[in-house]
């Protein structure tokens, strides 16, 4: 054997493979993280608490046809929504879970509160979600 080494590609393939991986990584991260809710404009609110350990979000958005209401990203009218709420109760979720209310700015205020009504009667926890003034999310506002 007197031909020199040559190894060409075959040693640049596993730097290839690490720059693959991450590039792969960065383009699917944002799919992989858990996202509940859907988008809404967010009242201003200055205040902010600690994450909790089991949430249910609900989103009252606003529609032609009245409010839209979302339990996590799923549409549902009010009945759907207690029920869904009093199966959860029944499992003895409640004690344990934080139900955040996303209300957008242009939902009419007694619909947030027949909706508030209707989570605190069941045994919830309520957090109301409001942006935070400089313009990045906050975390939840308690009302109990």
């Amino acid at each position: 054997m007197t031909l020199p080494e040559r190894p060409g590609l075959l040693h640049a393939m596993p730097v290839l493979d690490i720059f693959g991986l991450l590039a792969l990584l960065f383009l699917m991260g944002p799919s992989l993280v858990r996202q509940a809710g859907v988008t809404v404009d967010l009242p201003p609110s200055q205040f902010q608490l600690e994450r909790y350990k089991q949430t249910i979000v609900v989103t009252l958005g606003v529609s032609e046809s009245g409010a839209n209401i979302h339990f996590g990203r799923d549409q549902v009218t009010r009945e759907e929504l207690a029920d869904r709420l009093d199966a959860i109760a029944e499992s003895g979720g409640a004690n344990d879970a934080m139900v955040l209310l996303q209300t957008d700015v242009g939902t009419n205020v007694g619909t947030e509160r027949e909706i508030s009504e209707l989570i605190l009667g069941k045994g919830f926890r309520l957090a109301l979600v409001g942006a935070n003034p400089g313009g990045t999310r906050t975390e939840p506002e308690t009302t109990d």
